[in-house]
């Protein structure tokens, strides 16, 4: 986009655009329901929530828990197929960075490997990130440990750094640049201040881990005395991306293909016919849900950073049984 343009605006000036983003457009945002924060369709800046991160990422967004594929009716001998159209497009604001490294993750997946899927690239394509830096890192994020930052602009199309007196907006994109309101805000070439990083987890990079000599390792059985195999973990997870597709009959005549979450941890997980599943134990279903954030999925779409974790901790806070990813790598990088 060339060189970066920037704005500096007051919080009532923000206030104001996203109000007039959600008058003609479909504006999406944090928004608090039943004492829950999830993103969900805002009328104004009034309905935002500001303070409280999403319980699910922007992957439902683009890949949604539960999605019709298409319908199929049989009238006689005539068959008629009906696809599942695309939402409207939509503007999302208060994107993290943590997410929105996991929607570019989600990229590589869904539209990096070919065949790309139509149904996430018609929504990706169709939806504009205005991202929201992080003033400092949470109690259980640890992007900073897995090749992120809470001020990373990196898959925005707009991003805001708040300030002492209100909010500085930089154009990551044309596509960002396009939804600033011409000549209404005050220009300024002065670049963002870097947010602190917070206190580091203490565990070693994920590259220098002796994965191969981990593989059987004591922590997979320790753990899996405490798993529940619940599957939290996989759902808020933003780059957990396996699915099940299924065929429901709606009524006579009438069927549907709808495609739903499904997640390494379940005890039924890639079940095959007769019954066998190749991952019967806990400990083996955990071990390859971290073996895919650290080593399979970089490897499978070349991720610099070898991690496939975007240190948001959602996992960890929503775990019963208190298992943290953190420890997880503290104790497979402990001295041999």
């Amino acid at each position: 986009m060339g060189k970066p343009q920037r704005w500096l605006v007051s919080p009532q000036e923000l206030d104001g655009w996203l109000d007039s983003l959600a008058d003609g457009r479909r504006l999406i945002a944090p928004r608090r329901l039943g004492g829950v924060t999830v993103y969900r369709p805002v009328a104004g800046s009034g309905e935002i929530d500001r303070e409280h991160r999403p319980v699910l990422s922007i992957k439902e967004l683009f890949f949604p828990p539960t999605e019709r594929l298409f319908t199929l009716r049989k009238t006689g001998q005539e068959i008629h197929l009906e696809e599942a159209l695309p939402e409207a497009p939509a503007v999302v604001f208060g994107v993290r960075p943590c997410e929105a490294r996991g929607a570019r993750l989600l990229d590589a997946v869904f539209l990096d490997t070919l065949p790309a899927d139509a149904y996430y690239a018609r929504r990706r394509a169709n939806t504009t990130l205005i991202g929201l830096a992080c003033r400092a890192l949470g109690p259980t994020c640890f992007c900073t440990s897995v090749g992120g930052a809470p001020d990373a602009a990196d898959g925005m199309d707009l991003m805001l750094y708040e300030t002492e007196t209100g909010f500085l907006v930089e154009a990551v994109t044309e596509k960002g640049r396009f939804l600033v309101p011409a000549g209404e805000w005050n220009k300024t070439a002065a670049k963002p201040a870097s947010s602190a990083p917070g206190p580091r987890p203490a565990f070693p990079a994920p590259r220098s881990i002796p994965w191969t000599e981990r593989f059987d390792d004591v922590t997979w059985q320790r753990l899996a005395e405490r798993c529940l195999s619940c599957r939290a973990c996989a759902y808020v997870c933003p780059t957990c991306r396996c699915f099940a597709v299924r065929d429901e009959r709606l009524g006579p005549g009438e069927f549907e293909r709808i495609r739903c979450w499904d997640a390494c941890a379940g005890e039924n997980y890639r079940r095959v016919a007769g019954g066998h599943r190749p991952r019967a134990e806990k400990g083996a279903r955990l071990r390859n849900r971290v073996y895919c954030k650290f080593v399979y999925l970089p490897e499978q779409v070349g991720l610099p950073e070898a991690s496939a974790c975007t240190g948001c901790g959602r996992c960890i806070d929503v775990c019963p049984a208190g298992v943290d990813i953190t420890e997880v790598l503290a104790d497979l990088g402990r001295p041999a």
